[in-house]
């Protein structure tokens, strides 16, 4: 790690805040240009999908498992209610909230994962597959700091 402080110094542009704030942000725009015909952001296609694999989360187990602070999440969890793309109700335990897709909800997950997997395909094709796998193994990591 030294030796990459050396070579760094005070080059921000290997800031790994900066580039990764940066690409964060491209790739958002991208996949929530992708998923606006469908009505949803790409921060929704996280939950719904998530949701779709693990039903009746409650929101805060929902939140850690895809790293989304709660307000956000209840913000995206009210705006997907209104849609009625998922339900929520009361645990019964506690004052906890259960969130599950709708019908609608189920219905429209399957016709999205289409675009998902163009939208990864054309990022795998822009970095090359090693590349990709390097950038995703890392990115995996970087939770556990």
């Amino acid at each position: 790690m030294h030796d990459y402080m050396a070579i760094m110094q005070d080059d921000f542009s290997r800031c790994l805040l900066l580039n990764t704030r940066m690409a964060a942000r491209a790739v958002t725009r991208r996949y929530d240009r992708e998923l606006r015909p469908f009505g949803v952001t790409a921060a929704q296609f996280t939950i719904l999908s998530t949701m779709s694999i693990h039903p009746d989360q409650s929101v805060t187990d929902l939140a850690k498992s895809i790293a989304m602070d709660r307000t956000t999440l209840s913000r995206n969890l009210d705006l997907l209610e209104r849609k009625r793309l998922i339900a929520g109700r009361d645990a019964e335990k506690g004052n906890g909230r259960l969130v599950s897709l709708s019908e609608e909800g189920a219905a429209l997950v399957p016709k999205l994962l289409p675009v998902w997997r163009g939208l990864q395909n054309k990022m795998n094709a822009l970095l090359g597959s090693d590349a990709m796998n390097a950038l995703i193994a890392g990115l995996q990591r970087l939770p556990q700091i």
